[in-house]
């Protein structure tokens, strides 16, 4: 579903014209709804780069939200990943940072920037696995959720748009009883099938009685 098919589906149930600014909103809301609550694909990011040699911060990049992995390249085609630990563990266990080698930890250090122990000693290779929001379907027209799981997007905007309106109370059940089933579902993908195989897992069985 692009975004056009949504908004002329949102506003076809609701029985409502709305502006484009009322329709973006209630999309980007239940998108960011949608995120907070459930790891897909589309949340996925990776980046490279290099460390500075003596200098024990890494840039956040931009739509940064939170960190998968991270990993340096210690030799040819050899990884490390870092151990996430607090500031207040870097100044404890890394008080003089002056003292470089190779790093084993990183921290949230502010909005723009980690903090890494011991100091690089050298320009790591350094690769960045971490979370953002992709771009809405708002400006992008097509995406992820919308393609592959548009109940959810759906329903999520149509709760928005309900409480936009002052619906009835059982018309805001309702429709959010719609988005919890689709939500339901999607962490099932999400957070259940995209997380497993059946070498590992073995294949989902329901109980006979």
């Amino acid at each position: 579903m692009n975004y056009t098919d949504l908004t002329q589906n949102i506003e076809a149930i609701c029985a409502m014209n709305f502006s484009d600014a009322q329709l973006a909103l209630f999309v980007q809301q239940a998108e960011q709804n949608i995120y907070n609550y459930v790891q897909i694909p589309a949340l996925r990011k990776n980046v490279t780069g290099l460390l500075t040699i003596d200098s024990k911060y890494l840039t956040v990049p931009s739509d940064f939200l939170w960190s998968y992995s991270i990993a340096i390249e210690t030799a040819t085609d050899t990884w490390a990943f870092l151990i996430n630990k607090d500031v207040n563990f870097m100044r404890e266990a890394y008080p003089n940072s002056s003292v470089t080698g190779v790093p084993k930890h990183y921290a949230y250090f502010d909005a723009t920037n980690f903090i890494l122990a011991p100091t690089p000693s050298a320009a790591y290779s350094v690769e960045l696995h971490y979370g953002y929001y992709p771009e809405s379907i708002v400006t992008a027209g097509n995406t992820w959720l919308g393609d592959e799981f548009d109940s959810a997007l759906l329903n999520g905007a149509l709760v928005e748009a309900i409480r936009f309106m002052k619906g009835e109370e059982d018309m805001v059940v309702m429709y959010d009883k719609l988005f919890s089933q689709s939500m339901a579902l999607l962490k099932q993908l999400g957070d259940g099938k995209l997380r497993e195989d059946a070498y590992r897992s073995g294949q989902p069985r329901v109980p006979v009685k």
